[in-house]
């Protein structure tokens, strides 16, 4: 198997497992964690707390995942795209995360 496609391969893996991650939380009866190691805060609505950030879980995985395309062509200069989107697309999700679904949910 040529190195390129199981480089996209083992990148795909990491965003299909925070794909998993937003599936879990939409049937998560209780409060889910975003932060790790972080218990989360009172939440006023837990289910749809729950659906957001699933939501921006799934998100993520998704993009993370076509972010990883260029890993697969045969000029790997673009693989400057993919770790520079990935470090906006990080910084979005936190953003989005605190200013939007903590300022709505919490109690």
């Amino acid at each position: 198997m040529d190195g390129k496609i199981l480089g996209f391969i083992v990148w795909a893996i990491f965003g299909g497992i925070m794909v998993g991650l937003g599936i879990r939380a939409f049937f998560a009866k209780e409060a889910i964690g975003f932060w790790a190691n972080v218990k989360p805060f009172p939440v006023n609505d837990v289910k749809g707390y729950n659906r957001a950030t699933g939501k921006l879980f799934i998100l993520y995985g998704v993009i993370f995942t076509v972010l990883g395309t260029p890993l697969l062509g045969q000029n790997t200069p673009y693989i400057l795209f993919s770790i520079l989107g990935i470090v906006a697309e990080t910084i979005a999700v936190m953003a989005i995360y605190n200013l939007l679904i903590t300022k709505k949910y919490k109690k």
